[in-house]
């Protein structure tokens, strides 16, 4: 049977669950630990690669971890980890797109669907992007509302915030 391990990270904006694939990419980074969204993690996972298994293994996010670790510090606006996304065709063409907004900037749900060539796909777009298995990496805190406000964000508004300053945006307005 396929496992999916994990670790947790403690970073700036709470625990961090890193899951890796059965192939050994990472597949998964969830807000808090792993316990408390066990029944979430575990229904993800059966869908997406037939298993509800998960198991902790420290050690097992090597890069992934030094590189969020190294994005919190400061150290890296690039990530390079292997990923194993699963979704479906649209989802993943609107991960890839995400993958293109540069590390300090922000664009607008509208920008991705006209990137897509589906200029009329902006709610489509915001639900692949509410889906994203790997926030922070897939950098979906960098997509805010068509007025240039703060929208809704897994994580919760304040850790966009601060994923947004962290890269030197001006957050929700400010200086």
């Amino acid at each position: 049977m396929d496992i999916i391990r994990y670790e947790e990270l403690s970073s700036p904006i709470g625990t961090l669950t890193l899951g890796i694939s059965p192939s050994g990419a990472l597949c998964q980074i969830d807000f808090g630990p792993f316990e408390s969204n066990r029944l979430t993690l575990e229904a993800w996972s059966k869908r997406w690669f037939g298993t509800s298994c998960w198991e902790p293994d420290a050690g097992s996010a090597g890069q992934a971890r030094e590189e969020l670790e190294a994005y919190f510090a400061g150290q890296l606006d690039r990530f390079t980890t292997p990923l194993e996304l699963r979704g479906t065709s649209f989802q993943l063409s609107v991960w890839d797109a995400l993958r293109t907004v540069p590390f300090g900037t922000v664009c607008a749900y509208k920008d991705i669907a006209e990137r897509l060539g589906a200029p009329k796909a902006v709610r489509a777009v915001g639900g692949a992007n509410n889906r994203n298995p790997v926030p922070i990496i897939v950098p979906c805190h960098r997509v805010i509302g068509a007025g240039g406000g703060m929208v809704g964000y897994g994580g919760g508004l304040e850790v966009k915030t601060f994923l947004l300053r962290l890269e030197g945006h001006a957050a929700g307005g400010e200086a």
